[in-house]
């Protein structure tokens, strides 16, 4: 039931292995402590990993990756995957080269728990996973996978607790392999109460340390018991598999616990929940043998194939049972229709039953199987809680979940909750393995989402996200646009904007009436046949008296003339501020520029503004006029300002990769630079070291030139998630 990759889903090898050091036996049934670290599920250290700042950084020697190559192409490479992609979807990174080491950095990375795991590809396409060699092994059914928590006020309800929290004991009780039990602080089998208990089971293909590794089951009940949100319960977290699951609960594992441990033996303080499988087998139980289990929990659950229920059975199970609720994730969950199907029937026989909503951020995986547990856990055996509604946020389950059909998507499919789709066509049918390239990460670094194999397409569903993403398709590690985007033609990159949101709402389309025209001229210059995009406001009037002031705006090496608008959105951001009231009527030109020339002066003032001069009603004045640029385009602009000064007012320079020209104020180029300049707005990404680098050194000079410089450095890569910031932070200022 897990969402996990496919690569990674197998059946679990039985028996919790022998760092448990479990040395109890069937007769004496006592309980042995288990080290913290494997009873808990407290993330290890992993060598390769370490923090600075908001970031995460992973460290690889090359020595140490079975590919021997860093990066992810063609040939040969290394990357970390993980559910690190947007809403917990698993998602891969690579690693880069960087001296004798592998490197990657993710952040600012959500407070949660995060698995992970890192992926050498081989020549060949295959792949292997490979961890360091001292990481202590946490997760028994991914032996590879790392583990890593990241604190955080949303996430205290499964930190770690500092002192007060339970213990975690393995009970041997005849079956494959023991089970863990969690029992609360202050616990002793002397006291004159019996404690209440719950029996907590797993999906197929988890392994019964699972609810401790990546369920963090103990610290959600340590806090809880800490809240004072909790019964002082007993809980019991086994996996039972196979045919005779049920003979082993009630004949072994039950009879087991009421000797090894001090539990009450009444049905109301007896409760039973479980993943998947575990849900399956706890609601059976619950509808077979009414006034075993007075609470009941279904995470992600079904009921067998063929379940009927009469009202006579709906009339004994709501005799003997006091809570039966469900729990499921969004439509990535498997078992989504399935939970839907299990209430309806449950419903119409006349079953008293509660619904937790379904959980509208992730799927069928421990994110929300965690605060299932935290929800159900702290109303087990408490019938003085009256709210019996859905958790904040969740929304109501009235239909089963029809995905759209095997080859009836061409674009991007987005539905009402978020939730996109993305298929290939059949050009691929023979490919190793297809990849979703895209700005995913929190700071809009590029991760790879893989799609699976559906017949002769490949296929993903991500979400739910909301705002703007630009992506393309990666095949075998060759880079492909998307063959249905005819829209954006002179990138590799397509668009992706899901509105509805709040992440990105200046990149948001306006409706016509409110958008600007956008216009692609074409003219022969200093590099030869080229084009340019010119952006004019949705009230533009070529015949007005005055002329408007003029923005002359420059890609970055490898881009081109529409990259600000294919890919940077520049158009909606224009539009949008615009809309609001927060831009000066402008005229936006957008020019070309192959290769990595060292100066562009010679085509902008050549070719370039007469023709803009010629068609647009704009001023000839320098001081309504601005230039910038982001990347190489922000070098070249630098450069205009000291060697071609007086010709602009305005400069903006957004993660340029280095700064070699400076104003001298003891020269008649320095000196006509100061007088002219109005502002000079410089932006970079903070893991942008070398643009860092620059705008520092460009503002140390500038500053004491006594320009005026405002410098803005934010969490993000050398990107567009950058470079929309700074071009939305550097347009309120200019030509006020």
């Amino acid at each position: 039931m897990a969402n996990y990759p496919s690569a990674t889903r197998h059946r679990v090898t039985r028996g919790v292995g022998a760092a448990l050091a479990l040395t109890l036996s069937a007769a004496g049934l006592a309980a042995v402590a288990v080290p913290a670290a494997a009873a808990t599920g407290s993330a290890d250290s992993d060598p390769w990993e370490s923090q600075r700042g908001i970031y995460h950084y992973f460290t690889v020697p090359k020595t140490s990756v079975p590919s021997g190559a860093c990066g992810n192409s063609t040939g040969a490479g290394a990357e970390l995957a993980g559910n690190i992609g947007p809403s917990g979807t698993w998602a891969a990174v690579g690693l880069d080269a960087n001296g004798s080491n592998c490197v990657a950095n993710i952040g600012p990375m959500e407070p949660g728990l995060y698995y992970y795991e890192y992926v050498a590809t081989k020549a060949d396409r295959s792949k292997v996973t490979f961890r360091h060699p001292d990481a202590t092994t946490q997760i028994a059914s991914h032996p590879d996978w790392n583990t890593l928590f990241v604190p955080g006020p949303e996430v205290e309800w499964m930190d770690d607790v500092e002192t007060g929290g339970g213990t975690v004991s393995a009970l041997e009780y005849g079956g494959d392999e023991p089970a863990m039990v969690w029992t609360p602080p202050g616990y002793t089998t002397k006291t004159a109460k019996a404690h209440p208990v719950l029996y907590l089971l797993g999906d197929e293909g988890q392994s019964v340390s699972e609810w401790l590794e990546l369920g963090r089951a103990a610290q959600i009940l340590d806090n809880l018991s800490l809240e004072g949100d909790l019964a002082s319960m007993v809980v019991v977290m086994a996996d039972l598999e196979g045919d005779g699951s049920r003979a082993e609960l009630m004949d072994d594992l039950i009879p087991a616990v009421k000797q090894g441990y001090n539990v009450s033996r009444k049905v109301k303080e007896t409760g039973i929940a479980g993943i998947g499988e575990g849900a399956a087998q706890a609601i059976s139980l619950a509808l077979d043998e009414p006034g075993v289990f007075g609470s009941v929990g279904s995470l992600s659950g079904a009921l067998p194939a063929g379940t009927e229920v009469t009202a006579a059975e709906a009339r004994k199970v709501n005799a003997k049972t006091d809570l039966m609720r469900f729990y499921v994730g969004n439509t990535l969950d498997p078992a989504y229709n399935t939970t839907y199907e299990a209430m309806q029937t449950l419903a119409q026989a006349g079953v008293r039953i509660e619904f937790d909503g379904v959980h509208p951020e992730t799927g069928g995986v421990w994110d929300t199987w965690r605060e299932n547990l935290r929800d159900f856990a702290s109303r087990a055996f408490q019938p003085h809680v009256e709210d019996r509604g859905m958790s904040e946020g969740h929304r109501e389950l009235t239909q089963p979940y029809t995905a759209p059909s095997v080859g009836s998507i061409t674009t991007p499919h987005i539905d009402d909750n978020g939730m996109v789709t993305f298929e290939t066509g059949t050009q691929w049918a023979n490919a190793k393995d297809v990849v979703l390239w895209g700005n995913w990460a929190p700071n809009g670094q590029w991760f790879r989402i893989p799609l699976a194999k559906q017949g002769d397409r490949w296929r993903a569903t991500i979400g739910p996200i909301d705002g703007y993403y630009y992506w393309r398709y990666e095949v075998d590690g060759v880079a492909f646009h998307d063959p249905a985007d005819t829209k954006n033609t002179e990138n590799i990159e397509s668009q992706l904007f899901v509105p509805g949101g709040v992440r990105t709402p200046l990149l948001a389309d306006l409706p016509a009436e409110k958008t600007g025209d956008l216009a692609t001229l074409s003219y022969s210059g200093a590099f030869g046949a080229s084009k340019l995009k010119v952006w004019t406001p949705a009230d533009y009037d070529e015949n007005r008296a005055e002329p408007y002031p003029v923005l002359y705006l420059y890609h970055g090496f490898g881009q081109n003339y529409a990259s600000w608008t294919e890919v940077g959105r520049a158009a909606q951001v224009l539009d949008n501020l615009y809309e609001r009231g927060e831009l000066e009527p402008m005229v936006v030109v957008m020019p070309g520029y192959p290769g990595a020339p060292s100066d562009m002066w010679n085509d902008l003032s050549g070719s370039v503004m007469p023709l803009v001069d010629g068609q647009y009603n704009v001023s000839d004045e320098p001081a309504e006029r601005a230039l910038a640029g982001l990347s190489w385009g922000g070098y070249l602009t630098h450069n205009t300002m000291v060697n071609h000064p007086g010709e602009f007012a305005y400069f903006g320079m957004f993660s340029p990769p280095f700064a070699r020209a400076a104003v001298n104020p003891s020269t008649p180029a320095g000196q006509t630079a100061i007088a002219s300049t109005e502002l000079v707005d410089l932006f970079a990404g903070d893991v942008d070291t070398g643009a860092v680098n620059a705008i520092n050194s460009m503002e140390s000079n500038l500053t004491t030139a006594g320009i005026p410089v405002v410098k803005t450095v934010i969490p993000g890569p050398h990107g567009f998630d950058v470079w929309w910031q700074g071009l939305s932070d550097f347009l309120p200022r200019i030509f006020k």
